[in-house]
């Protein structure tokens, strides 16, 4: 078989495999093919994939001759006409475009989406979701550090003391933990919010204090993210964390619902409550924030507060979100690629019935269909 890598689209930095995964299909006996100028921004040219077997050809080539095709990111319809029988592998947010997919389904496509990879403990090392945000929060603090006009961490000096910052970080799932983990690093201060219980054992393990608020909905069944909750929850939640926002030098926000707005945690008021020169990062900017007043993708000011919506902060690591993006599709990859190099749509697997999203003319994921209803 052969496997086509494209260039992603502007801002886009981080591409679906480099050099050293190449190396690996080589192995299983798969052709490869990459677009021109593919990894240039995650720091692997041309020269490299061509060292490590792989075919350099134009967008168009590559789209013609490959079986499977892998983007990142949807590709513009025009480019899907004529790609019948082709299948697409990349991070399509097919609850977030079900249209899309219907439409792609009417192409005859087969589309593979790693966002909707079921979340298991054999799943772990596919889970391009966790590798991404473990990059998200581990820069949204770095990002904070940058803009934060004072010290992090406490410093006794000749002239007086700095006391450390105080972080308050919003959801604790991979990228939340990894923000406590590098602001701890960097010696501040953190608290940390989470509607799920069950994370507080972990929280306190970095060395974080977890702000608990009682009568939460369960939320052990929804893969690490939040779930709706009851109104008599909310108005408890609102309270609590406005104590926490007020005291806050730096705020991070992570708190994100599958195919839905994120919750909005932080109204207008509580960002007006905190002092001059605080900081919040908000990494659910892209499904609306967590913030009445974030906008995604722009850096906005209010009242002496910067507020930060960046949802694609592991595309500022390009190097790294690439390496273990590619990791993650070579371990799913596994699963239909046989020694031979053939490619094999093996349905009775459930990790691949559960990413597939469109195949054989229709859209087959029962989340995504009942979007289109």
């Amino acid at each position: 078989m052969t496997i086509g890598i494209l260039k992603e689209p502007n801002p886009e930095t981080r591409v679906s495999m480099i050099p050293e995964h190449i190396t690996i299909l080589k192995k299983w006996n798969v052709q490869v093919f990459i677009e021109s100028n593919a990894g240039v921004t995650a720091f692997a040219n041309d020269d490299k994939y061509t060292d490590a077997g792989a075919v350099v050809k134009s967008r168009e080539e590559v789209l013609q001759n490959s079986d499977l095709i892998l983007s990142i990111n949807p590709l513009p319809q025009s480019e899907t006409v004529s790609l019948k029988s082709k299948v697409l592998l990349g991070v399509f947010q097919p609850l977030f475009n079900a249209q899309l997919m219907k439409d792609w389904s009417s192409k005859g496509l087969t589309v593979f989406s790693m966002d909707m990879l079921p979340r298991t403990t054999r799943a772990q090392s596919m889970d391009i979701l966790s590798s991404q945000a473990n990059i998200a929060g581990y820069k949204a603090v770095l990002l904070a550090a940058n803009l934060f006009p004072k010290y992090f961490p406490m410093f006794m000096t000749a002239a007086g003391s700095v006391p450390p910052a105080k972080m308050l970080i919003l959801g604790a799932g991979v990228a939340g933990l990894q923000a406590i983990a590098t602001a701890k690093r960097l010696g501040a201060v953190v608290e940390v919010f989470d509607t799920r219980p069950a994370v507080k054992e972990e929280v306190q393990s970095l060395g974080a204090k977890f702000v608990e608020v009682e009568g939460a909905a369960d939320a052990s069944k929804a893969g690490g993210y939040a779930v709706e909750q009851s109104e008599e929850f909310l108005q408890r939640q609102k309270a609590k964390i406005a104590e926490s926002v007020a005291k806050a030098d730096i705020i991070i926000t992570t708190a994100q619902i599958p195919g839905k707005k994120a919750p909005v945690l932080i109204t207008a008021q509580m960002i007006e409550a905190m002092k001059n020169g605080s900081v919040i990062i908000d990494l659910a900017a892209a499904t609306g924030g967590n913030t009445e007043l974030t906008k995604s993708d722009e850096t906005i000011f209010h009242n002496g507060i910067t507020i930060v919506g960046n949802s694609f902060l592991a595309a500022t690591m390009p190097g790294d979100a690439s390496k273990l993006y590619g990791k993650n599709v070579l371990n799913f990859l596994q699963l239909m690629i046989n020694k031979e190099g053939t490619f094999l749509l093996n349905f009775e697997d459930d990790l691949v019935k559960g990413t597939c999203i469109v195949h054989d003319g229709q859209v087959t994921n029962d989340r995504v269909t009942a979007l289109l209803v």
